[in-house]
This record gives C-alpha cells, structure tokens and sequence, in this order.
C-alpha cells in the first residue's frame, strides 16, 4: 500500500481465465533469495515500488487436499512509483493500476477480483489496517 491507503494490483494474461485482476507476485526462482526479498523484487519489477517495508501478513494454501505448496502473502507499506522497468515475457502485456484498499474489497465482493491469493491479501490487508480489527488481530499473534 502507498501513503494514501491505494493497493497496487495488476491485470496480467492467465490462461483460461484471459485476464485477471492479481496482486503483485513471483516464484523464489533465484536460488536461496529470502521469501521477503523476493516479494520485494517482484513488487519492484511488476508495480515499479521499490523498498517496501512490512511483512508477512499471511500464508495461504490453494488447494489443501491435493497440494503441499503454500503461498506468502506480504504488507508492504510505503509504496511509491518510480517507473517500471522494460518489461519483458508476460510482464510485457501487464497493467499497473492503484486502487483504494476499500474498492479493492468492493471488487473482491462484486467478483471483479477472483484470484484466491489476491483475494485472501486483499481482506488481510484490510483486516490489519482496519483500526476495528485489532481483536483479531491480537488473537492471530498470539498463536
């Protein structure tokens, strides 16, 4: 999220949904880069933040019978654009757009977002910012 409360998500082409509303992402495809430091990159490369802070707000599963991988959902805080890099494959076709963290719940409840890992970071991100929430908040540290 920026200053002004706005999530950066993207659209971006997957097959055989044509295209997606998505939150920034990427694979741990460098060999022993950190999680944390490859959601920082990966933000950097799709949605032009550099240096975000935060951290990981959940973790999230897409098919628990049938999978073993889980995914990390990151809050990152301080967002700024400073221009995309020359993007390249899929990322070439990718747009960028700043959304307020409320229509960003409006369009996971209209169906506008469907993306399980957008749409799990999308209600964290608005139950950890939501002053209102510090119950639940408080209960999922305490584990």
């Amino acid at each position: 999220m920026d200053d002004d409360g706005n999530v950066v998500l993207v659209y971006q082409y997957r097959h055989p949904f044509a295209s997606l509303w998505e939150l920034p992402a990427g694979l741990l495809d460098v060999g022993g880069e950190p999680p944390h430091v490859t959601a920082a990159r990966e933000l950097e490369e799709e949605a032009a933040s550099p240096r975000p802070t935060g951290g990981c707000s959940s973790t999230l599963t897409r098919r628990p019978g049938s999978a073993t991988r889980a995914f990390r959902v990151y809050l990152a805080t301080g967002l700024r654009d400073v221009g995309r890099p020359e993007a390249d494959d899929e990322e070439a076709d990718m747009t960028v757009r700043r959304v307020s963290l409320d229509e960003a719940v409006q369009m996971v409840f209209s169906g506008e977002i469907v993306n399980s890992l957008a749409v799990g970071g999308i209600l964290a991100a608005h139950c950890m910012t939501d002053p209102s929430s510090f119950a639940i908040r408080r209960r999922a540290m305490d584990r």
